[in-house]
């Protein structure tokens, strides 16, 4: 990938005919090797000013990178050390601890009206919430969440409860805004977008001082709404709330939810963006963050240069202190100053530029992310820029789907369908992409140098990859990456379309005895290695009689090594057909299956006995439109 910055030609240009990324390359077959994707490599150089558009990109430089320092690894989202115990409190609604940090310390917009409109130098517009609400009800809600906000769990049980988290009752304490951001979408520069129908009531600090933002999604119209209602219909609300605290019990870094209420009244929504809108339930969900700031929100201040690029630094000034105090702190006896790598022999000093040592951190807390995606089969299905988080978080559960059959060119978004960009094999390609289109940001703010961009994005590759192949390990019951077996793995996967979690679930019940007779070595496998003929069959024996051959040589014991995948491998996880069928029946009024299917995504590596049901491969129906596919109206 080549980027080229220039005072004539300003922008990020991405051109690429590379394929996919690296780690599944190899098994896809030519049409699916997509012409636009790029590899795990990249360059940036230099200019001041940008212009927000791309071309494709272009695979033309090798990436060469070196171990971090270990400064910048694990660290914690919260401000202050987590470690620090305190009794545990529970609090009314009334004595949550408010903070508004973010509209105390950036500029916001002096009007405080809803017409959609261009909103120039400011980081966010002060709105109030105004969707219309009828007899609001509770849907569901996360007693896990709520503990983290010291928030007593009775509190749900309050009559007030609904009207409160719809938006038609004030919150106490809450000083409500939306945030002004914009973004790359399918690769183009849209220019201002932000929360058009996401209402940020403001921060909670915690006993432990852990900062905690909640925001009401569907809430009402905003500045930022443009020719949308800012609502939000239920089908998508229940989605976006069980995929969020069903990815947090997958040890997936994402974005929370506190709530879900029906808002009593109708939203119209053209599903299939066909001409046949309906009438839908109308919600709204209380997703929760440490913070919601996005590639976008730098992107939208750097695109209309000035001024505006000093609100970048601002922005960054600002995430650094609340969000990163671990890089406002470094000092040069951390010794952070490593080299980029290929022919440079010049050396990265992310002691001497907190800008530099931050979007280093941003790029392996993304790539982390992706790796961990791909790990379980997920697949976001919108990676725009402003769909992404600066704490690398997953944020905006859309038309998101966890994969069934295998297949690297799935995507769950029919508006994705004709490029394909956002499908499952790309993911990793494309966050290397926003990661540079936020560089060529902090480039245009005057914040990092080209050489210090280039070695962020060295730094996704090298995580991605690091993360990427132990978790593979992991999930095999190996002690190392062995890249032979992996790749003849997925390729077998991909040929007999075998549901991808259920397979991995199963693979822990093969004991590592060469001496088990041929026939007998697919019996583990039956219930996932469908309607495959002899030649499938014979593939798949090779691939076990070599499987088992390593697990020999690890030395670990079965009953152990089980214990351990299955702890990586979960048994649930949230498909699309489970969270339809929950819909339908919330949709009647029936919010019983919500409830219960958010009990066993909570324990997603557990047998729990009694709800196999929700393990099973997807029936017929599944595969009709708006099931296994959906678009981006909600």
């Amino acid at each position: 990938m080549r980027f080229n910055f220039s005072p004539k030609s300003p922008l990020l240009a991405l051109s690429s005919s590379s394929l996919t990324s690296p780690c599944l390359r190899p098994f896809l077959p030519s049409s699916l090797r997509f012409p636009f994707y790029p590899s795990l490599a990249c360059r940036v150089s230099t200019g001041r000013s940008l212009r927000m558009d791309s071309s494709s990109p272009d695979p033309s430089s090798s990436l060469s990178v070196d171990s971090v320092a270990d400064g910048l690894k694990n660290q914690s989202l919260s401000e202050h050390d987590s470690n620090n115990k305190k009794k545990f409190v529970k609090l009314s609604l009334e004595d949550l601890n408010w903070d508004h940090s973010f509209v105390r310390e950036l500029p916001g917009d002096p009007r405080s009206d809803s017409i959609p409109r261009q909103v120039f130098h400011a980081c966010y517009t002060k709105v109030l919430p105004s969707a219309e609400v009828e007899n609001p009800k509770l849907v569901a809600w996360s007693d896990s969440m709520a503990e983290l906000l010291d928030l007593d769990t009775k509190e749900f049980e309050r009559p007030d409860f609904p009207l409160k988290f719809s938006g038609a009752s004030p919150l106490a304490g809450a000083v409500p805004y939306a945030q002004c951001y914009g973004g790359h979408q399918f690769g183009t520069w849209a220019g201002q977008l932000g929360d058009g129908r996401a209402i940020t009531l403001g921060e909670i600090l915690n006993s432990k001082l852990e900062r905690w933002e909640l925001q009401l999604k569907g809430a009402g119209k905003t500045p930022y709404s443009r020719f949308a209602d800012g609502l939000a219909v239920l089908r998508s609300s229940i989605r976006e709330f069980l995929c969020s605290e069903a990815m947090h019990f997958l040890g997936i870094p994402t974005t929370r939810a506190l709530c879900l209420v029906t808002t009593g009244k109708f939203v119209t929504r053209d599903m299939f963006y066909d001409g046949n809108p309906k009438d839908e339930p109308g919600a709204v969900v209380c997703r929760v963050s440490p913070s919601f700031l996005r590639f976008g929100s730098y992107q939208i201040h750097a695109s209309r240069g000035g001024e505006d690029l000093g609100i970048v630094r601002s922005l960054a000034d600002y995430a650094i202190r609340h969000h990163f105090p671990h890089i406002e702190n470094m000092s040069k006896s951390e010794s952070l100053s490593l080299s980029p790598g290929g022919d440079d022999q010049s050396v990265v000093d992310l002691t001497s530029n907190k800008y530099a040592a931050w979007v280093v951190e941003i790029a392996e807390r993304t790539a982390s992310l992706v790796a961990k995606w791909q790990g379980v089969g997920f697949t976001h299905g919108v990676l725009n820029t402003d769909n992404m988080s600066i704490l690398g978080l997953t944020i905006d559960y859309g038309p998101f789907g966890f994969l069934d059959a295998f297949d690297p060119s799935y995507t769950p978004n029919t508006t994705d369908l004709p490029g394909r960009r956002y499908c499952f094999a790309n993911q990793p390609d494309i966050g290397l992409w926003n990661i540079a289109q936020f560089a060529s940001t902090l480039m245009a703010a005057d914040l990092i140098s080209d050489k210090e961009a280039n070695y962020a994005m060295e730094r996704y590759g090298t995580k991605f990859m690091d993360e990427y192949q132990a978790l593979l390990s992991r999930k095999l019951g190996l002690q190392k990456y062995n890249k032979q077996l992996v790749n003849k793995l997925l390729g077998n996967l991909a040929v007999d379309k075998v549901d991808y979690t259920n397979f991995f679930r199963a693979l822990s019940n093969i004991k590592a005895d060469p001496g088990i007779p041929v026939d007998d070595l697919l019996v583990p496998l039956k219930s996932v290695l469908l309607d495959i003929g002899k030649e499938r069959k014979e593939a798949w024996t090779d691939w076990v009689q070599s499987y088992i051959q390593e697990l020999v040589a690890s030395g670990i014991s079965d009953e152990e090594r089980k214990a351990s995948m299955d702890s990586v491998n979960p048994k649930y996880v949230l498909r699309n057909y489970l969270c339809q069928s929950a819909i339908d029946a919330a949709e009647m009024g029936d919010f019983e299956e919500v409830r219960r299917l958010l009990k066993v995504m909570e324990r997603p590596y557990d047998e729990q006995p009694g709800m196999e049901k929700y393990a099973r491969l997807p029936p017929a129906w599944a595969y009709r439109p708006g099931v296994c596919m959906l678009s981006c109206s909600s």
